[in-house]
């Protein structure tokens, strides 16, 4: 039972982080009419996709509290590295969690955000929502140390990239200085 766990937990761990990555970068484009092309399919699939990767989210969420609670009791076998380092592993991915839930309410339960947290501050809890499930993935998920440093770097690398280059349209610095 634990293994089959184990593997679904992984599979859904894998499914999680791409589909949240695009759920963030299709985020960065949704409101943003200067990029164009990528702003219309931004709009045509983000609140789908963010749907899904919250579905998958929590799926992993689930499957990961089993899995995490047979590692504790000692139904398998502990991970390489200490028991202290995995559940603070654990504890960033449920603050993760925390956070992108508290992010979805503001989209979702607009109504129940008043300024300065306006649903519109609290959405962008997803980037921070993001973050602490980037670095759950780095530092818990053993199959994926070895895309570490060739993959999950530069990914995030080009989210910030992105995420600034909208900052700065949206401050109309790009314009000004190409005008």
């Amino acid at each position: 039972m634990s293994a089959i766990v184990w593997y679904l937990d992984r599979g859904a761990a894998l499914v999680t982080y791409p589909t949240l990555y695009l759920a963030v970068l299709t985020g960065i484009l949704y409101n943003t009419e200067s990029f164009g092309v990528l702003h219309e399919a931004a709009r045509r699939v983000h609140i789908e996709l963010s749907v899904f990767a919250m579905i998958v989210t929590l799926l992993h969420a689930g499957l990961g509290v089993l899995d995490a609670w047979f590692v504790v009791t000692g139904q398998v076998p502990a991970p390489t590295y200490s028991m202290s380092y995995f559940l603070a592993a654990v504890a960033v991915g449920a603050g993760g969690l925390l956070v992108l839930v508290v992010a979805v309410l503001g989209f979702t339960d607009a109504k129940r955000f008043q300024q300065p947290w306006g649903p519109r501050v609290v959405h962008s809890f997803a980037y921070a929502g993001f973050a602490f499930g980037t670095i759950h993935a780095a530092a818990i998920g053993t199959d994926l140390m070895g895309l570490v440093r060739p993959l999950l770097g530069p990914s995030v690398a080009f989210l910030a990239y992105v995420l600034l280059l909208r900052l700065l349209v949206l401050r109309g610095i790009s314009s000004n200085a190409t005008g």
